[in-house]
């Protein structure tokens, strides 16, 4: 691979994000494929980080970012005619490479309308296919050309069924780091530091929130009567508009600092943290952060993963320990009384927290050295021939 050699016709890659945590992981490795080769072109569909990093976006996935059963279905129009652009896009552009970033149904349809045009598709961030469904590694095998995994327990998965693949590490390895002193921030925020402050991470969905945020604002009522001086910080996602999460906030007799784009300098101030499931639990696993997990769906939705989805956790910290590490509070064990009872234990068992945190740098172990967005800047050039 030479990198810095100029191109007569520069190298296309259409990239396909649909959520805020894909919009992310594309930008970053947009950046990192800039660095070695500068012209290369970045289009597709994403948010503002990838517009950002200099991807031209031509379909904002904000509004397309959702979960569940129910949610799907709400949105199918809007998801149908993204996909539809998108197709369109791949015909008209005919880019060197379709870089496909989670978003599992919407981009499985996407590489496959690639493939059959004879284009390139390279899927980052695998389906879970080690919780339902293992028979989707042979899918997905089909419709693509390389699976970049995030967890290294992954390859396995698809070199039993011979579909190419590559380990690159884990995106947040690298990106999940305070920039101020905890001291700093707590003066920084507001906040003092010898009091008890939690965190609230209700999601980065307009979903998650609606779902999530009152459960979590009704416990911080409760621990508000409950301990002395105690302080809520939320960070607020880039997904999540002022006037969704001020819905919400306004109602609510506690006092909640917001803080914008700072995620990781809000979550060293936390002695624990409140969270919705995903790609945050790990998050705040690297931030060695004591939490409990928490999440609920629609009842269709629920009862269709009961039936189909085969690990006995949803908390990826769980899952990548193989054990119930952090307490998980799922559905109708949802309940701000449950949250609060949890809250409290990993503010006042100095022992309990303790063991949750020695659990979490154990995660961190295991997640590896990272490198995440380098490798699949690589991987991605190494797919182009360059």
């Amino acid at each position: 691979m030479n990198a810095h050699i100029p191109f007569k016709n520069p190298p296309t890659l259409l990239f396909s994000a649909g959520e805020s945590s894909g919009d992310q992981h594309a930008a970053n490795m947009f950046l990192e494929l800039k660095v070695q080769q500068p012209t290369i072109k970045g289009i597709g569909m994403g948010g503002v980080k990838m517009a950002l990093a200099g991807i031209d976006i031509h379909y904002d996935s904000a509004g397309i970012g959702v979960i569940g059963v129910v949610e799907v279905i709400k949105h199918y129009g809007e998801i149908r005619r993204a996909l539809t652009l998108m197709q369109q896009l791949l015909l008209t552009e005919r880019p060197d490479l379709l870089v496909c970033v989670d978003y599992k149904e919407f981009n499985l349809k996407l590489a496959r309308f690639a493939k059959q045009q004879g284009i390139k598709v390279l899927f980052y961030v695998s389906p879970q296919v080690w919780a339902w469904r293992p028979g989707r590694v042979k899918t997905y095998g089909k419709a693509i050309d390389m699976m970049a995994v995030i967890f290294p327990f992954e390859t396995a998965y698809y070199d039993a069924e011979q579909v190419p693949v590559r380990y690159v590490g884990h995106p947040s390895v690298d990106k999940v780091h305070a920039n101020h002193t905890r001291a700093e921030n707590c003066l920084r925020f507001g906040l003092v530091e010898h009091k008890p402050i939690i965190g609230l991470l209700p999601g980065s969905r307009a979903n998650e929130i609606k779902r999530l945020l009152p459960i979590m604002l009704d416990a911080a009522e409760q621990l508000q009567t409950e301990i002395a001086e105690v302080q809520f910080i939320l960070p607020q996602a880039d997904s999540i508009t002022d006037n969704l999460l001020n819905e919400y906030l306004s109602a609510s007799a506690s006092r909640i600092t917001v803080i914008k784009n700072q995620p990781y300098d809000v979550m060293q101030c936390c002695d624990a943290i409140m969270t919705t499931s995903g790609t945050a639990t790990l998050e705040v696993a690297l931030m060695s952060i004591p939490m409990v997990i928490t999440y609920k769906l629609t009842s269709i939705t629920y009862w269709l993963g009961r039936w189909l989805v085969n690990t006995p956790f949803i908390g990826l910290p769980n899952i990548v320990l193989g054990k119930l590490a952090i307490k998980e509070l799922i559905q109708h064990d949802a309940t701000p009384e449950h949250i609060v009872i949890e809250i409290k234990r990993i503010l006042l068992d100095k022992s309990y927290a303790d063991t949750m945190r020695a659990d979490l740098l154990l995660v961190k172990e295991l997640l590896g050295q990272g490198g995440g967005s380098t490798n699949m800047a690589n991987l991605a050039l190494e797919m182009l021939d360059l």
